[in-house]
């Protein structure tokens, strides 16, 4: 009977989910819903891209956010550098879009590296950030970077290897997604991951980082920080995904999105924990996930409106 359930009974829920979540977003595109003040920044982690073949990386996201009356501008940084490299380039990207649209501010969301990316504009020029979310962000580091950097050493083969691995993928991305002439540097985004990395940083840029897994001050230096993210590394057995999550998952002693420990992904206000893996939080792979949690979209058009009602 559980079978029969997920394989004829949940489809038809969805659909049936489906329609009336399209009927609440047309009425909250024409109310403005997800109008905020300052324009929005999508950031997006490691080997992440604009978008390939026509998929966006935050998959359905930045179309349901402008839908609702948020201007929207998604960032492009290298996918693969230290999150240094990476916050400069997002910094003259931010610059750009004050200048071209004549706001003060914008409202940065980053999942995973690029909460870290969006974390590094906010700390070095705070005056043109109004705030900072970020989804499934390693905050503290994630043990599974301190495993792989232990695993391949600099300078050792098994670093090599892993290295032509990263460049492999870079220059598949790049061929499917047109190109970037970013630079990339695979062991420095490793090591903005790993335990001393991230300590460093965070010696750097505290704002908004709680002292255990609770909430971290809201507002610092005008800028308000918020987080959330996924602690259900399998949510959905069409996603092929999900079986490389689940093994990743068995590195951490605590819940997890299959990528990040949960605590680690703690900053500002924490605004939840949801049955998400690493990729559902950004509504991939093309939607797959849990059918019965909370649809990633809502969560980032909730966001908008939150940070509409803030007057940000």
């Amino acid at each position: 009977m559980t079978g029969f359930v997920r394989s004829f009974v949940r489809p038809l829920v969805l659909t049936a989910v489906a329609g009336l979540l399209l009927l609440a977003g047309s009425a909250h595109a024409q109310n403005g819903y997800t109008q905020t003040r300052y324009p929005i920044v999508l950031v997006h982690g490691m080997f992440g891209f604009d978008s390939v073949l026509g998929i966006d990386y935050f998959y359905g996201i930045p179309d349901a956010l402008r839908q609702g009356g948020a201007r929207i501008h998604v960032a492009q940084v290298s996918a693969v550098h230290s999150t240094e490299v990476r916050g400069e380039q997002l910094l003259q990207q931010v610059k750009t879009i004050l200048a071209l649209t004549g706001v003060p501010k914008v409202n940065l969301v980053g999942h995973s590296h690029g909460g870290l990316t969006a974390r590094y504009v906010a700390g070095v020029a705070p005056q043109l950030v109004a705030s900072v979310t970020a989804i499934g962000s390693p905050h503290r580091g994630s043990r599974l970077a301190d495993m792989l950097r232990a695993a391949a050493p600099e300078g050792s083969a098994a670093a090599a290897w892993a290295q032509g691995a990263a460049h492999a993928l870079l220059t598949l991305i790049k061929l499917l997604s047109g190109g970037s002439s970013l630079p990339q540097l695979p062991p420095a985004a490793l090591d903005s991951f790993t335990r001393p990395g991230i300590s460093d940083f965070n010696q750097r840029f505290p704002q908004g980082l709680p002292s255990d897994c609770g909430d971290g001050d809201e507002v610092v230096d005008g800028v308000r920080y918020y987080s959330w993210t996924g602690i259900q590394p399998r949510t959905n057995l069409l996603d092929a995904s999900d079986i490389v999550f689940s093994l990743l998952s068995r590195v951490f002693d605590e819940p997890n999105d299959g990528m990040v420990p949960a605590c680690s992904s703690h900053l500002g206000k924490h605004l939840g924990d949801y049955p998400q893996n690493h990729l559902d939080e950004i509504n991939q792979l093309l939607g797959l996930r849990d059918g019965f949690s909370t649809d990633p979209v809502t969560l980032y058009r909730q966001h908008a409106h939150r940070l509409q009602r803030l007057g940000l």
